[in-house]
C-alpha cells in the first residue's frame, strides 16, 4: 500500500478544480481506506489529527464521505477487508461513559441557564430589591465569625 497520504482539505480542493480522476475504496483487515488518484498520483486519505491513514469502519461512512465531497462513482476492493476484526477493535465502552458526562453537562447548563434568565427577570420587576456587595460581606463575615466562635467554643 502506497506510504503517501493526501488531507481533506486538499482533497475538497482537488475535487473542485476537477483533478480527482478515480477513488478507491480499499478494504484493510481493521476497516476501509480510501485512494484517490489525480493526474499520475494516487494518494490515500489521512486522518485529521494523527495524519496516518484514515479507515473508516463503515463502507456505508466512507460512501456518504465520497458523495458529499462530490464523487458519486468508486471502486471497491473487498478483499482485504475483515469484518470480524473490524467489529472487535472499534468497541468503545468509554463512550458510555463520556455520553452521559456530555448529557449531564448539557443538562447542568440548561438549569444554568434558566436560572440567570429567572434572576434577570426577577432584577427587572419594580418591587425589586437590591443589596450591595459590601453588606452582603458584611453579613457573611459575621456568620463565619459566629461560626469560627461556636467551632471554637466546641473544642
Amino acid at each position: 500500500m502506497a506510504t503517501q497520504t493526501i488531507d481533506h482539505s486538499t482533497l475538497s480542493r482537488l475535487v473542485e478544480a476537477g483533478a480527482v480522476c478515480a477513488a478507491s475504496v480499499i478494504g484493510q483487515a481493521d476497516g476501509w481506506a480510501l485512494s484517490v488518484k489525480y493526474g499520475v498520483s494516487e494518494r490515500y486519505l489521512a486522518a485529521q489529527r494523527s495524519g496516518k491513514l484514515r479507515l473508516f469502519r463503515k463502507l456505508e461512512t466512507v460512501m456518504l464521505y465520497l458523495k458529499n465531497l462530490g464523487i458519486s462513482h468508486f471502486d471497491v476492493d473487498a478483499s482485504g477487508y475483515d469484518a470480524a476484526q473490524v467489529n472487535s477493535q472499534h468497541k468503545r465502552p468509554d463512550r458510555a461513559e463520556a455520553l452521559k458526562r456530555a448529557h449531564e453537562a448539557a443538562n447542568h447548563d440548561a438549569w444554568f441557564r434558566k436560572q440567570v434568565q429567572s434572576a434577570m427577570e426577577s432584577s427587572d420587576q419594580a418591587n425589586a430589591v437590591f443589596i450591595s456587595h459590601d453588606v452582603v460581606m458584611g453579613n457573611l463575615k459575621a456568620k463565619l465569625d459566629a461560626l469560627a466562635t461556636a467551632v471554637g467554643n466546641d473544642e
